[in-house]
């Protein structure tokens, strides 16, 4: 494990040892796994039943959530510079993904007139993601601040795309839902393309 930073020992707003530090952010990234891991099955399932390629990209997002929270666990057991310029790299393939496909995929479908049909599940699934994802970016951002741990807090920079992604996505069904805007199901995704590729620049930036 490494040292307590002078930002640990300063407790920036947060007066935990740095072995607890790093214990609830290793916590805070198994709650994010777990519930992407159950977020894939749910959407996999709402997104065929309700053929829709906003619910569909959700659960790519939820797949490179994953990917992070595993890059940052590793990260987190373990120390050195280089360990954590390769996660903040690996972390930054994840925006860069999540912004060519967001942006290929609303595309398509838009050019294609595709029609999504309605999905209450789905509706339920993304309010409930959206609240806890937004929560989770809370709690990695302090206690990336207070560790000085910079891949923690970028990573919490992903959660909080997840949560914004997630609002996206629900109000394109809801659109969809209650007005019949099927064009709000593929146009859900293009609010957080700009996000997520200007996280992946500042992270190539960071590590060049």
């Amino acid at each position: 494990m490494r040292e307590p930073t002078d930002a640990a020992a300063e407790g920036v707003g947060d007066e935990l040892p740095s072995s607890a530090l790093l214990r609830r952010g290793i916590r805070l990234e198994v709650v994010t796994l777990g519930w992407n891991v159950v977020g894939v099955c749910v959407l996999a399932w709402t997104a065929v039943a309700a053929q829709s390629v906003a619910l569909g990209g959700f659960g790519l997002d939820s797949l490179i959530e994953i990917g992070a929270s595993l890059v940052v666990i590793w990260e987190l057991n373990g120390t050195g510079e280089e360990r954590q310029r390769r996660a903040l790299r690996l972390i930054g393939a994840a925006f860069a993904l999540l912004a060519a496909y967001l942006l290929v995929q609303g595309s398509i479908v838009l050019a294609a007139g595709h029609h999504a049909r309605q999905s209450d599940a789905g509706i339920v699934w993304t309010a409930l993601t959206a609240v806890i994802m937004f929560s989770l970016a809370w709690g990695k951002e302090r206690t990336g601040r207070a560790l000085g741990n910079p891949v923690l807090r970028t990573e919490g920079r992903v959660t909080l795309v997840d949560g914004g992604l997630a609002t996206a996505v629900l109000a394109g069904l809801v659109l969809n839902s209650a007005a019949g805007v099927w064009q709000a199901d593929p146009a859900a995704g293009f609010v957080l393309v700009y996000y997520a590729a200007r996280e992946c620049i500042h992270i190539v930036r960071e590590t060049s």
